[in-house]
């Protein structure tokens, strides 16, 4: 027992080190003379040393992770809103508009297809994964799971493979990015139609340059909306009723945010940079906190056939998206 509490100890002792690291490397930036410190500090590695943290020592803090990767992503997306002008938002959310409407219901279909027909998954986590292919990931499954009357272990299932392949697209679609010399604009656009989760989207974007991360993030909380539909549809095919639809409340927000900044904040364009820089350093920090959310038991739940399914789904999803910003 004693053996037990002095390894948990010294695991909660290593984890405040290392935010604390974190947190004094990305205000660094802010100090000319120490700005080099904080240049290493990107949403990829500070994702991959949350990784390696709850992977090697285990999670410290689960409960904390959980709420503050949640909380802080929600204030961060706001706070970029202040880096965005309205009508270049509403161009770059046009733009993706018809794909996104495609995508969403052939996603649905394709992944109901392929979970029941050819591999052979039960219809909850088919279900559940196509969702969350389909919109942003855990927000989606978080809202069309109880409408379905879900298991937690089925709801477990499915955030897990979200999860885990959001984490491999933050490392793996700022590089491809490069190698195909995507622009930003094309970058920001596929990002946010093939990645799940709106925090690797945001992640992503911010990883592979400015604009990008500005049309990533508008194209992803406008796709994001579909949310409400989905429910409202999940209901009518299922049949079920009083179920309460989970509205994520933080994207009108982020749409008050770009509104002011453009015709209030506009004269004070230090104001807007201020707030956006610093929730982009906000950003970096929830990746961390995401990444140690992961725990070896998280990997254990991922059956083979949800998990393929999710990785059919996404390399489908990937590739369609990708022709499209290419030769559309």
């Amino acid at each position: 027992m004693k053996i037990s509490e002095a390894l948990q100890k010294g695991r909660k002792a290593l984890y405040l080190a290392v935010v604390a690291v974190l947190c004094i490397c990305l205000l660094a930036d802010y100090i000319p003379a120490t700005a080099v410190l904080g240049r290493w500090v990107t949403p990829p590695i500070a994702l991959f040393f949350g990784l390696v943290f709850a992977l090697v020592c285990g999670q410290a803090y689960p409960a904390f992770n959980k709420k503050a990767s949640k909380t802080l992503l929600q204030y961060c997306v706001v706070g970029l809103g202040f880096g965005m002008n309205l009508q270049e938002s509403l161009a770059s959310g046009k733009e993706g508009m018809l794909f996104t409407v495609l995508s969403v219901a052939g996603t649905m279909l394709v992944g109901m297809w392929l979970g029941r027909k050819f591999l052979g998954v039960d219809r909850d986590s088919a279900y559940l994964i196509s969702s969350g292919t389909a919109i942003c990931g855990g927000s989606a499954i978080a809202a069309v799971g109880p409408v379905i009357k879900a298991k937690e272990e089925t709801m477990s299932v499915a955030l897990a493979s979200v999860f885990v392949l959001n984490a491999v697209a933050l490392f793996v679609f700022p590089p491809l990015g490069h190698a195909l010399e995507l622009s930003q604009q094309q970058f920001g656009t596929w990002a946010a139609i093939a990645i799940h989760d709106t925090s690797s989207v945001v992640g992503a974007g911010a990883a592979y340059g400015e604009e990008a991360l500005k049309v990533a993030t508008t194209i992803k909380l406008t796709r994001a909306l579909w949310i409400v539909p989905l429910a409202l549809a999940t209901a009518f095919i299922f049949k079920t009723e009083g179920k309460k639809i989970s509205v994520p409340w933080f994207i009108l927000f982020f749409v008050l945010a770009i509104v002011l900044n453009t015709y209030v904040t506009d004269a004070f364009p230090q104001f807007g940079k201020s707030v956006s820089g610093l929730a982009r350093k906000g950003l970096t920090l929830t990746m961390f906190f995401i990444g140690a959310s992961l725990s070896r038991n998280t990997l254990r739940q991922i059956g083979l056939k949800p998990f393929l399914l999710g990785i059919l789904l996404w390399i489908i999803i990937s590739a369609a998206s990708l022709a499209y910003v290419l030769y559309v």
